[in-house]
């Protein structure tokens, strides 16, 4: 009996405690509204930062924030849940960082009305996909699977719907297997982009096909397996770097040839045996597939759109310097024809500049004023220079004795 009094009394002394620090903390945000600040974190500038303050949800801090912020920081904290339209009234916020706290799932739309948003940071959470206990495979096609089944696990496709203005993202450190298609879509002024430290082994070209202006890719830190299927990625990610984009090293883990390797530094020619294994198994499978239609082509089990890539883009860097360089060598060469013809037509306009001053003909006369090429005599200028008809005569230059 004592025992139990004991224990309600232990009990009660909780429940006054947990109450005495939800008043206390109602107490210092109504006091800190006052300035539009809540009151556990601290604000300067058009910052907000909440850091390490052990919030469970974000409504307390929602209801005092202050309608100008443009940065927002929460890490550090147990947050694991964001509801749809939760962060809507922040329209003018720039950055959000929610890293290291508890984010297991992130529902469609969990930032929209965040239009302004520039900067997100999410790394350190746990968006992973939760395999089920009875796969024992634990590889990146049953985490797919359990995805489509159990869609509020992990990441949606649609999460970051509406953010058209977000320029850096990241999602390091988050257990992920695999990036859903279209999760980029619509993030075309993206230009920063972390997936770093996860547990990717393969990345799908149409997922980052959106990202046309993107310019620094971290992608260090996974497992990447590169075989046929990181193929059309390793063609992407050469692209990138044509367009002087950068990124970082991507070691393989499988195959054992490979392993160890960058990826960016293995030629894309060693890929070239996944489309003779593509045309046999499609020669076989024909019965059970039909083929893509024109114009568009075949990528894990879809047919994509058809884009134009070079075997290796390593390629146009090397053509880009002959083509350089025979084009400045013609150049020069015009440049030197164009002075020698200008200097030689100088030399000749002064020479027959100064026979012309010294009363020389500047063409030799050919005897009878006769035209060499038709053979047609010229007429006459006056009747006494025209040459006698007796005995002799010139013709065409010869003198013609009479007999």
């Amino acid at each position: 009996m004592n025992n139990l009094d004991q224990y309600g009394q232990n009990h009660l002394e909780s429940l006054v405690c947990a109450a005495l620090s939800s008043l206390v903390l109602v107490l210092l945000g109504l006091l800190g509204s006052v300035h539009g600040c809540p009151g556990v974190c601290t604000c300067y500038s058009n910052t907000t930062d909440c850091s390490a303050v052990g919030l469970l949800s974000l409504t307390p801090i929602l209801a005092l924030l202050n309608q100008d912020t443009l940065t927002l920081r929460l890490p550090q904290n147990n947050l694991s849940s964001l509801g749809t339209l939760e962060l809507s009234n922040l329209s003018s916020l720039e950055l959000l960082d929610l890293s290291q706290n508890h984010f297991s799932t992130l529902q469609p739309g969990a930032f929209l009305g965040m239009s302004g948003l520039r900067w997100l940071n999410l790394s350190t959470n746990y968006l992973g996909v939760r395999l089920a206990p009875s796969d024992p495979n634990n590889n990146t096609e049953a985490a797919q699977g359990l995805n489509e089944s159990q869609g509020s696990a992990g990441l949606s496709k649609e999460a970051f719907k509406g953010l058209w203005r977000l320029r850096g993202l990241d999602l390091s450190s988050n257990g992920l297997l695999w990036l859903p298609k279209g999760l980029l879509d619509g993030l075309q002024r993206l230009a920063w982009l972390s997936v770093a430290s996860n547990r990717l082994a393969a990345l799908d070209r149409v997922t980052f096909e959106p990202l046309v202006g993107l310019q620094h890719l971290h992608l260090a830190g996974n497992p990447w397996e590169c075989d046929c299927k990181l193929r059309d990625f390793k063609h992407w990610m050469e692209w990138l770097i044509y367009r002087d984009g950068q990124v970082d090293a991507m070691q393989c883990s499988v195959p054992g040839n490979l392993k160890g390797r960058d990826i960016r530094s293995v030629p894309a020619e060693m890929f070239n045996y996944c489309l003779q294994s593509q045309t046999k198994e499609g020669s076989s499978g024909y019965a059970t597939r039909p083929p893509c239609p024109p114009g568009r082509v075949s990528s894990n089990d879809e047919c994509v759109r058809q884009r134009y890539r070079p075997v290796s883009v390593r390629r146009a860097h090397g053509t880009q310097i002959v083509a350089g360089v025979v084009c400045g060598t013609v150049c020069v060469m015009m440049v030197v024809a164009a002075t020698y013809g200008c200097i030689y037509a100088s030399l000749m306009a002064r020479y027959q500049k100064e026979m012309k001053s010294r009363g020389q003909p500047l063409m030799a006369e050919s005897g009878g004023d006769t035209d060499l090429e038709d053979g047609q005599m010229s007429s006459p200028t006056s009747p006494e220079e025209t040459p006698p008809k007796e005995t002799c005569g010139i013709v065409h230059g010869y003198r013609i004795s009479s007999f």
